[in-house]
This record gives C-alpha cells, structure tokens and sequence, in this order.
C-alpha cells in the first residue's frame, strides 16, 4: 500500500488533540518528538502513568497516510476538529515501500546479558546452544532485552537465583523475565500485567521456550507471596503499588525495582521502608534498586 508522511511543527500544548482529529480523520499513525531534539534546547521527557500536564514547548508531527488521501485535506479537516484556527507549515514525503517485519528483525540480534544468560530472537539461532537461551519474539509487547532496565533485572535475576524459589513478575510485558527466571532454575514464576496483549505474547513465549509459567490479568486477586519479586514498570507506578509489592514479597525475600530514572532514585526508595536496599545498580541513566525484606516487616 503506497504510503505519504505528512510533516509538520506546533506548539506542544495542541499536540494531544490534533493527534487525536488526525486519527478521526483517516491517518493510519501520528508519532510526535520534541521539535528541538538534538540541539540545546531538547526537553528530557518521559510519559509516566501519574504524571500530569508534560509536553514539549514545540512538537514535530509524523503523519503517515494512504497516498491516495488529499493530506493537506486531512490537515486542514484535523485542525478545525481540534479547535487549531491557523493550519501549521507543513511538508509532504513519499514513503519507500520496505519489507517492515523483515527491518524490524533486522534491529535485534542475539545478546549476551550475562555469565550463563542470552536473549535469542525466535527467527535466529543460538550463537552458545550450552548457555541459558531464552527464545524471543517480543510481538508488540514490551521486553526485548535491549533495554537498559530489562538487562539491569535480567542480570540481577542471574545473580539472585540459586533454585527452586517462587518468583513474581510485575509487569511481565513478553515475558522475558519469567521465562528467564524459570530457566535459571526458579521452580513457581508466576508473571502478570494489565495488557491483554502483553499476557498473549508472555505465554505464547513461555510455550516457545518449554517453561511452565503463569501468566495472569493484574486487575483480578493475587494470592502469593514471592521468595523474589521483579517490577521492571516505571517511577510512579512503582510508587503507588509500594504495599501490594511488599505484600507479595515472602519475609526474608528479595526485591527489585527497576524502569526508573537516577534522578527518581531516592524518591521510590523512600515509598518501600520495608526493605534494606543494596547499592543501586546504573546503566545509561537507568537505575534498579534490589534489596531484601526487614524482619517481621509489614506493609
């Protein structure tokens, strides 16, 4: 299907509700960026569930449509939709037909995490077939083992394990870090997440790999309490589900916490007074927090 992209520029505070009539009005997808990425005045961002009114001073729109769509029509339609008086400079590309899962592919290779672990893409073969090789394909569920946060937990869960332990995965996105848990020896691992989608590929993983995991809806009741927990979510979520997580953590055992920035260091620390926590693992500006529950400690 031959595609155009129409670009444009505006100012941040608008951007949500023309993304928004753009979709309404026939765009297959609208990505944004910060309009001055890569200069000095580039605003550090990050969309966290709990944060409120964030957005760049200037946005820069991609719009991908059917070629056969009048673009400066759909603009034009978007912006009366979202209340925008004067329609934005815009410009209009062709967009080269590619082999899209083919170069998705091609951006994943396999990866050594550690001493014994390797995260292998489901269409390549394993470079060390003696090592602990978990089998991916991350479909469109978050985990893929390239992130600093996934390699931070996935090192710790490594390191952590000695066998036959309960494992709970908060957030298990593919999966990855169930599957890689139950295949470093941990008997029960038990992954949920909010995202139907996530919990589909998490267990379509799991089969790929021949582990035994669980994977469960967040939203319904969680009755167990874990030797280790693994939350690799974001600042403020970890925050607020603080009690249910160290509720979930057996006395004695062992937590970390991890999709949080250096900066938000202290302030999640400070939402899990339960525990005592190791020195903080970096990686890229990423931070994982791991420690072990106080005796007789209670959420």
């Amino acid at each position: 299907m031959p595609l155009v992209a129409l670009l444009l520029e505006l100012q941040g505070a608008g951007g949500e509700a023309l993304t928004d009539a753009l979709l309404d009005c026939g765009a297959l997808s609208v990505s944004s960026e910060d309009a001055r990425a890569g200069t000095r005045a580039e605003t550090p961002l990050f969309d966290e569930p709990g944060s409120r009114g964030q957005a760049w001073p200037m946005l820069r729109l991609r719009v991908l449509l059917e070629s056969s769509r009048d673009a400066a029509g759909v603009l034009a339609k978007a912006c009366a939709a979202a209340g925008i008086g004067a329609i934005p400079h815009y410009s209009i590309e062709q967009v080269k037909e590619q082999d899209w899962v083919r170069k998705t592919r091609s951006q994943f290779a396999p990866m050594r995490i550690a001493t014994r672990l390797w995260i292998v893409p489901s269409w390549h073969q394993a470079p060390d077939p003696a090592a602990v090789n978990v089998v991916l394909d991350p479909g469109i569920a978050f985990g893929t083992g390239s992130h600093p946060t996934t390699r931070l937990c996935l090192a710790w869960l490594e390191r952590e394990l000695r066998g036959g332990e309960t494992v709970l995965d908060y957030g298990c996105g593919s999966g990855i870090l169930a599957i890689a848990a139950r295949k470093l020896g941990a008997g029960r691992v038990l992954g949920v997440d909010v995202d139907a989608d996530a919990l589909a590929a998490a267990r379509e993983n799991a089969l790929r790999n021949g582990t035994a995991c669980e994977f469960v809806d967040a939203r319904f009741p969680l009755e167990l309490q874990a030797d280790l927990v693994v939350a690799n979510i974001l600042a403020n979520p970890l925050k607020l589900l603080a009690g249910a997580l160290a509720a979930h953590t057996a006395p004695g055992g062992h937590i970390a916490l991890s999709g949080i920035l250096e900066h938000q260091e202290t302030e999640v620390a400070e939402a899990y007074p339960w525990f005592e926590f190791d020195p903080v693992a970096r990686e890229d500006g990423w931070a994982l927090l791991a420690g072990r529950k106080k005796a007789g400690s209670f959420p």
